[in-house]
């Protein structure tokens, strides 16, 4: 049984950094790349930042390249999100998951999804 546990959401003011975290279960995912996609109230479930298990290599939306870094430990079989200079349009529900088929900018390339982390950023 597959699962992946995400911790490290909460409510911050503008400016501030939180990091996720993305523990992955049941089996071993270093063959495999794993994406963060966030979705806010009434919008589409977005992509946010993939990276592969096997050489690191990265890629960010657009809004977010700079501010966010996406890395992994294999060993420990977790993924992590770091966000800086986080604004209130990153408020939204982020999710984690491994992609298994398809453009990994696409949320239905992705076959294992975490519980979601909300994270709410003020001004």
């Amino acid at each position: 049984h597959v699962q992946l546990v995400e911790s490290g959401g909460g409510l911050v003011q503008a400016g501030e950094s939180l990091t996720f975290s993305c523990a992955a279960s049941g089996r071993s995912f270093s063959h495999y790349t794993m994406g963060w996609f966030r979705q806010a109230p009434g919008k589409e479930r977005d992509f946010v930042a993939a990276i592969t298990w096997s050489t690191g290599s990265s890629d960010y939306a657009d809004s977010v390249k700079g501010r966010f870094t996406i890395s992994r430990d294999n060993a420990k079989n977790t993924g992590y999100l770091q966000m800086n200079s986080l604004k209130p349009e990153d408020t939204a529900v982020y999710y984690c998951a491994v992609h298994i088929l398809g453009s990994v900018y696409m949320a239905a390339s992705y076959g294992y999804w975490g519980q979601g982390t909300q994270v709410t950023v003020s001004s």
